[in-house]
């Protein structure tokens, strides 16, 4: 019988359940299983694509175009299970397709009700993941908080689900706050709470994982398994982890979740096998060097903005041996009279523009950009970052000052980045960008070439602008590389600047395809440009 694991939260937000549901993946795999993981959004928006990061931070892509919350990079991170659109559920979606098929007859003329229609569409979906035959178990993470009126359809429809399966076949684990006080003393009462609403509601948590400060003490976890009815195996300690969250994998391991919860599910496994996240950690602890990496964009207020890019950088440094320091730099400071690059860029080993829309900040990016270019700043450009690479280089090579972009000047007489032909007349924003995976074909001896040991990869794109194909001899003619292209040569992919140590523009995003334990080869060839930058100027 296949498995399904429903993770929940209560309490508050962002306590981590991706991040609890990835690590669950992770020590499953580890011992031989196969997992998929599920993230149900509450929100009625059909996807995360129209959001904007300050509300829901970075979306995440698919190969197959689906543009998803962030907590899917948390699974891709973490574990080997496939990524799609499937992955990911909300309320938007449901009731859309549910209502589809009101109006195509499909319900008989019966009254549609949430109760058994959405519930039955909600479990139609979770249950068509774990399908594949070689599928072992299923982790479906609720977003929000028990409580939220917005997730009763989904706990419902996780109620009826482990009663339908049956409790070795459908577990439940709640991810609660254990919150300190005045005086360091961690209070029981809130996730006590949190249980309590959560069996109102039909369900009996098997597993408790609580978030806190500090390792909770066997005094208490007998409290909470007394007051919740889970069993003190099943108490889990989620304090915070010393050095990265890649530790958390092994912070279950070693309160035995994945033995208590293969128990619970009757399944027999191998031994886990956690050799590589013990190597990850100890790369993390041990850095044999460092450098800085500046990241000039324009959501620097908010971290989760550009969460996989930073954790691609992170990853790079694993790739070699070193510690990252990502200074993030607001391009609006590059904009002020009077700014200095040099005075703000100072001690950065290297520069990283992510992508991003709207023309808030253009022009500092662009400043960024001029400057690793004439100082030889290793400099990667992520979808916009390559586009300031080819405005930059219309600007102060060309000697075109008006050259630009149309999405930020629709009248530039220079528009070296502009709409796709099939893009000009879109009216409706969601899901209709350029969007999932795509080849790409490098040259020979380019850099993406060597970093990727291949002149043929596949990368995942979102982005509606592309650099303008009439331009394209102008920029070889100066020197400019086009390093990579679509694979019928349509389409620019990838920039290089000529006599230069490393400046990388690639159209596509590579952050979405990297992995602690599988460093992405873009970002590790970076990281060992900016390295080789450092030591030189040190």
């Amino acid at each position: 019988m296949k498995k399904l694991v429903f993770v929940t939260g209560g309490v508050c937000s962002s306590l981590g359940k991706g991040i609890t549901a990835s690590s669950i993946g992770a020590l499953l795999e580890s011992r031989g299983l196969s997992v998929r993981m599920m993230k149900i959004d509450p929100y009625l928006n059909v996807d995360a694509g129209t959001m904007s990061p300050y509300q829901h931070g970075e979306v995440y892509v698919t190969d197959d175009g689906g543009e998803t919350d962030l907590d899917l990079g948390n699974y891709a991170r973490f574990t080997n299970a496939p990524i799609s659109k499937a992955n990911s559920i909300t309320t938007g979606q449901i009731y859309r397709d549910v209502i589809n098929k009101e109006r195509e007859g499909r319900f008989l003329g019966r009254t549609v009700q949430v109760v058994p229609h959405i519930t039955d569409e909600i479990k139609s979906r979770i249950l068509a993941l774990g399908k594949e035959p070689d599928v072992d178990v299923t982790i479906v993470e609720i977003g929000g908080t028990v409580g939220d009126m917005e997730s009763i359809p989904f706990l419902e429809a996780a109620r009826q689900l482990i009663h339908e399966q049956g409790r070795s076949d459908a577990v439940s684990v709640h991810v609660t706050l254990v919150p300190e006080v005045a005086g360091g003393e961690l209070k029981t009462k809130p996730t006590q709470h949190s249980v309590k609403e959560l069996q109102e509601v039909g369900i009996q948590p098997d597993v408790l994982v609580c978030r806190s400060d500090v390792r909770l003490d066997e005094a208490l976890r007998r409290k909470l398994s007394a007051f919740t009815n889970v069993e003190y195996e099943g108490v889990i300690s989620a304090y915070d982890a010393p050095t990265t969250i890649y530790e958390l994998p092994l912070v279950f391991h070693e309160q035995k979740l994945d033995e208590f919860l293969l128990r619970k599910m009757n399944v027999e496994s191998r031994h886990a096998n956690l050799s590589a996240w013990t190597d990850v950690v100890r790369r993390i602890r041990e850095p044999k060097r460092s450098l800085t990496i500046g990241m000039v964009g324009k959501y620097m207020e908010l971290g989760d903005s550009y969460k996989s890019v930073y954790a691609a950088l992170q990853h790079g440094g694993i790739a070699n041996d070193a510690a990252v320091d990502i200074r993030r730099v607001d391009s609006g400071a590059l904009e002020e009279p009077g700014a200095d690059p040099a005075v703000i860029l100072a001690g950065i080993d290297a520069i990283l523009v992510p992508g991003g829309f709207g023309q808030r900040g253009i022009n500092g990016m662009v400043a960024a950009a001029r400057y690793a270019r004439e100082q030889g700043l290793p400099y990667l450009g992520i979808c916009l970052g390559m586009q300031i690479m080819a405005i930059e280089w219309g600007r102060n090579v060309l000697g075109w000052a008006d050259a630009d972009s149309t999405e930020f000047n629709q009248d530039t007489p220079h528009p070296v980045v502009s709409l796709l032909a099939d893009q000009v007349n879109i009216k409706h924003f969601g899901g209709t960008m350029r969007l999932g995976s795509n080849e790409s074909i490098f040259a020979k001896s380019s850099h993406a070439a060597v970093a990727y040991g291949s002149d043929t990869v596949s990368e995942r794109h979102r982005h509606r602008y592309e650099f303008t194909n009439q331009y394209r001899s102008d920029y070889e003619r100066t020197g400019m590389k086009i390093a990579g292209t679509t694979r019928d040569g349509e389409l620019v992919e990838c920039l290089e600047w000529p006599d230069h140590p490393w400046g990388v523009g690639v159209q596509f995003h590579p952050e979405f395809k990297s992995r602690p334990v599988a460093p992405h080869p873009l970002f590790s060839a970076f990281i060992k440009a900016g390295l080789e930058r450092s030591a030189a100027r040190a």
